[in-house]
């Protein structure tokens, strides 16, 4: 190895330690693809549901807040689901790597993709409140406030995930447009985006490694 060999590996080593100590590197590409799977699945099982009520399988006295709470029980089901498999793929990630899970830049990255997330839960919770017409506004919703939250977050993880979020918020916007059509939306962005995204995260960072 020449001397200019060793100063490109030590120039790597120094970029590799400030990437560590800056931004939380853990976060699992796999975890992004169990949590496509998880929400193609909530969406299959909502699509039944809101099938059996079009096609009027709802017994006598049932009524549209029925269905509502059917698709909010799916809805935190894949919710709980798709969080505690990140979870746990991203603890294998860590111990693999040997890096602390809980530290600042942990705590960065939380509280910067809760802010955006939060606020999209509570404007979703008004619309269903207040507006309860206004139900189609829904889908469009969480992808917007969803993508606004990677790319919030973006800047303590890989930059990578910054693309997600834009594609969530663009494909939240052209749903606006689509009143209707929701559900299809949605699980074109929380699955089959996760999916690819996870895909190539997986192959480019743990993969490769």
């Amino acid at each position: 190895m020449n001397k200019q060999e060793e100063q490109l590996n030590a120039l790597n080593d120094i970029r590799n330690i400030m990437d560590r100590s800056s931004r939380f590197i853990s976060l699992s590409g796999l975890s992004g693809v169990f949590a496509g799977f998880t929400a193609l699945l909530g969406a299959y099982l909502a699509h039944i549901e809101i099938a059996d009520y079009v096609n009027g399988k709802y017994t006598y006295g049932q009524s549209d807040l029925n269905l509502e709470f059917s698709l909010i029980k799916i809805g935190l089901a894949v919710l709980i689901v798709a969080l505690v498999g990140g979870l746990l793929l991203t603890l294998r990630q860590t111990k693999k790597k040997n890096l602390p899970f809980w530290d600042r830049t942990t705590k960065n990255l939380l509280i910067n993709l809760a802010i955006p997330l939060i606020s999209g839960g509570l404007f979703i919770i008004a619309l269903l409140l207040v507006h309860p017409r206004s139900y189609g506004l829904i889908a469009p919703s969480c992808l917007v406030f969803y993508g606004l939250a990677l790319i919030n977050a973006s800047k303590y993880t890989y930059s990578d995930i910054r693309f997600l979020g834009f594609c969530e918020v663009v494909l939240g916007l052209i749903a606006m447009f689509n009143i209707g059509y929701g559900l299809y939306f949605w699980a074109t962005g929380f699955g089959f985006l996760h999916i690819f995204y996870g895909t190539i995260m997986y192959f480019k960072y743990e993969r490769a490694k």
